[in-house]
């Protein structure tokens, strides 16, 4: 999506770098990216103009790096709304056909420092919450766990960076990582959107576009997950269904009981696993269903900018028609200024249950 309504602020973000408010480089803001999604790791985007006055002559405003340099902490503020804090980690020159020169910057929030790091190392008999807790603490963060799961015999992380093993054991108990400041956020997704208060879109109000498709081609009945009980030597069986998110539908229909009643069952088998415990078969098969599950119905929309804009919130949404008005859970937003289309939000929210239409 890249229209925008009219009614979008006009108004142009704030920007300090380490602390500090920059007039100059906010009047000088020529285009803004900042997207952020449930896997963590939030991005930044900043376009600026790169040419003027410089030592009573004309030249590049910022190639001498000493406003925009590496390292640097970049915040983007709308009113009281802080949209992003990072670092800079890149500077792109761009030399555009007839027009004047410009200059991006690229930052990223406080998990590039996990990105970057890579490690080979195993732990032993410890919970998920554990090992995001020590990770946290390697990188001098102060952990905010609110996850649940089994005790593992072993977890290995072989040869990846501390962001992609944090994303993997996170996908397998249904969490969601972020970090705030100087703590590294591990949440159970259903705990996240509720902690906090249901927020409200309208369709033609402060919801200006929105496109939402129920679609069964991803659902499945039913979720298997097999493995090998080394302990006891026996064999891990277990199946996982939509009771898992009866708890989210809100009396919707769920994409896996109309797969069933209007298709056929279709059961879905986890081979690429290796569940030790029937308590890690029983994680692992729940996070993979409610996954698929609360992806039934994906919408993209475009909404004002502001605070409550963020990853994890629960939307209710109005205006769609009995099918489609109902809560939703935003997972990726993208806020985007430029000088034609103002500031807004584009966005993407998932639900896992049909409305009963009328």
């Amino acid at each position: 999506m890249t229209s925008a309504s009219p009614t979008f602020k006009v108004a142009r973000p704030a920007i300090a770098l380490d602390g500090q408010d920059d007039a100059s480089l906010a009047a000088g803001l020529l285009r803004l990216s900042i997207q952020e999604d449930v896997t963590g790791l939030y991005r930044c985007e900043a376009v600026f103009g790169n040419w003027g006055q410089v030592s009573g002559g004309a030249g590049f405003l910022y190639f001498d790096r000493k406003k925009l340099e590496f390292g640097k902490k970049l915040r983007v503020k709308l009113g009281n709304d802080v949209l992003f804090e990072g670092r800079i980690f890149a500077l792109e020159g761009r030399f555009p056909e007839g027009q004047a020169p410009e200059i991006a910057v690229l930052a990223e929030d406080a998990l590039q420092d996990f990105r970057m790091t890579r490690r080979t190392r195993t732990f032993a008999d410890v919970t998920d919450s554990d090992v995001f807790s020590q990770i946290a603490s390697d990188h001098g963060l102060t952990p905010s766990i609110d996850v649940s799961g089994p005790t593992h015999k072993v977890l290995a992380q072989m040869n990846q960076s501390d962001l992609a093993f944090m994303r993997e054991r996170a996908r397998a108990i249904e969490a969601e990582l972020w970090i705030d400041g100087t703590t590294l956020h591990v949440q159970a997704r259903a705990r996240r959107g509720a902690a906090a208060n249901v927020e409200t879109l309208a369709y033609h109000a402060d919801l200006s576009e929105f496109t939402v498709i129920a679609d069964l081609s991803g659902q499945r009945s039913s979720v298997i997950v097999s493995g090998w009980d080394v302990v006891n030597k026996d064999a891990l069986s277990y199946e996982a269904t939509d009771s898992v998110v009866s708890s989210e539908l809100g009396g919707d229909t769920s994409g896996a009981s109309i797969l069933s009643a209007k298709i056929a069952s279709r059961k879905d088998a986890l081979v690429h696993t290796a569940p030790r415990t029937s308590a890690e078969a029983q994680a692992q098969a729940e996070a993979y269903f409610m996954m698929t599950a609360r992806r039934f119905l994906v919408g993209r929309g475009i909404a004002e900018t502001a605070g409550r804009m963020s990853v994890g919130r629960l939307f209710d949404i109005s205006g769609l028609g009995p099918l489609f008005s109902g809560r939703y859970y935003l997972t990726e937003i993208k806020h985007l200024f430029d000088g034609a289309g103002g500031i807004r939000t584009e966005f993407t929210a998932e639900r896992p249950g049909l409305g009963q239409g009328s």
